[in-house]
């Protein structure tokens, strides 16, 4: 098989692939406010109130690789980086770099968006914070 009919073979996967992901009653899930289960002093209250508004970077990351730069600087349009995951693994969710949850990608409303299929529990997140 030539190198063009592998890509034609690849991008016919790729399409397939996606139309498999396209979900019509797929909705965004409703975000709820942080329910007071103790109470807590004004003092706590201001200070929980500055960290929730504190912005933070989210990244949904499909896999890595590594490349030399003379084979990067080799890349062009067309051009296809094989990267560490099988297809079909579950994406990474990363909040300012650190792994939270992993998730699968779905399409809302023409939108890409990620479902989260299984979350990093706080422990384990506070654990790699160490």
């Amino acid at each position: 098989m030539s190198g063009t009919e592998e890509e034609d073979v690849m991008a016919d996967a790729w399409a397939a692939a996606l139309e498999e992901q396209v979900v019509s009653d797929a909705k965004p899930a409703p975000l709820e406010e942080l329910k007071d289960d103790a109470p807590i002093n004004p003092d706590e209250r201001r200070k929980l109130d500055t960290i929730l508004d504190i912005p933070v970077t989210i990244a949904m990351e499909v896999g890595r690789c590594q490349i030399s730069i003379r084979n990067l600087l080799q890349l062009n349009q067309g051009s296809v980086v094989e990267l560490e995951r099988v297809a079909g693994e579950p994406l990474d969710v990363l909040v300012n770099g650190t792994l939270i949850a992993h998730g699968e990608v779905v399409v809302v409303n023409d939108k890409f968006g990620i479902r989260l299929t299984d979350v990093i529990s706080q422990i384990e997140r506070i654990k790699k914070l160490k």
